[in-house]
């Protein structure tokens, strides 16, 4: 899935116009990276958490040459799925909203 995609399916599912849908993405991605670029950790719950990890200075060989280069220290971001994200994946189905779960278990009583 591709971002005009995503914003399709978001707009369809939130109800709202493609345009509306393609803004809020932008304002979450940049929102994101903001955060990140602070050094900040950015938790959605049920989905994962986005982080920076240090990266160590290391030592590789160059595949063309055979020589020895020196990577120096970075950050990078980093992505760690939630529970439910996990569950979703492995299971094949969409992950269910926790209000919209608890409203149906509600109902079954």
């Amino acid at each position: 899935m591709n971002k005009s995609e995503l914003v399709k399916a978001l707009a369809e599912k939130a109800e709202i116009t493609q345009k509306d849908a393609a803004k809020a993405l932008d304002a979450v991605v940049e929102t994101v990276q903001q955060a990140l670029s602070k050094g900040d950790k950015v938790q959605i719950i049920g989905f994962g958490s986005f982080e920076v990890r240090d990266r160590k200075e290391r030592k590789v060989i160059s595949p063309a040459t055979g020589q020895e280069i020196k990577v120096p220290a970075t950050k990078v971001p980093a992505f760690k799925p939630g529970k439910s994200l996990k569950e979703a994946v492995a299971s094949g189905q969409k992950a269910a909203p926790k209000a919209a779960a608890k409203k149906k278990a509600a109902k079954k009583k």
